[in-house]
């Protein structure tokens, strides 16, 4: 009976390893010319090794899609430089195969449904918009957080298919599901 224990006990420890979810590390980056933090957040996910850097800006009072990150223009996703994804495997957001390699990210927010996108244009400012550079734009969904987010904070949540990308700023959460390879 001892052995049977100890046999269901190392198979029960293998599986909750083999199911191991994505480890995160963030590391400051500067503290930013405006005053909003730039930090490089990293993750391992399905294998694939992503970092997204970006600026942190807070409310500050104001409000996501009137005073920042205004409804129906695209954004910066971040403060100062521009969001930069880097990724070592192909990642797939919906329709959007998106090859390894360095990309900037920006949004398009909306009331209910914002859009990612990938931009082929790297190493620039924030602003303006690189209009003609997009490897693509995919829908994400938006909710409402569960209490505020004073500073914009974007993560990666590891999920059974892949994982999902998430930028979380006042009450608004946009999210986007991806797939690795």
């Amino acid at each position: 009976m001892q052995r049977y224990a100890y046999g269901l006990a190392a198979a029960l420890m293998a599986t909750a390893l083999s199911v191991a979810p994505a480890a995160q590390k963030t590391t400051d980056v500067h503290p930013g010319k405006g005053g909003s933090p730039h930090v490089r957040t990293e993750w391992m996910v399905d294998g694939a090794n992503i970092s997204i850097e970006y600026g942190r800006p807070s409310l500050k009072g104001r409000t996501v899609g009137k005073d920042v990150a205004r409804y129906g223009t695209e954004w910066r996703t971040g403060a100062d430089e521009a969001t930069t994804l880097k990724t070592d495997k192909p990642l797939k957001f919906g329709t959007l195969a998106v090859p390894a390699g360095t990309y900037t990210l920006y949004t398009l927010p909306g009331e209910s449904e914002w859009q990612l996108i990938v931009s082929k244009k790297t190493g620039q400012w924030g602003v303006p918009y690189p209009q003609g550079q997009d490897l693509g734009r995919v829908p994400m969904k938006a909710a409402k957080t569960s209490a505020p987010v004073e500073q914009l904070t974007i993560s990666v949540d590891d999920t059974a298919t892949g994982g999902a990308l998430r930028v979380e700023w006042g009450t608004t959460s946009a999210s986007v599901p991806f797939t690795v390879g």
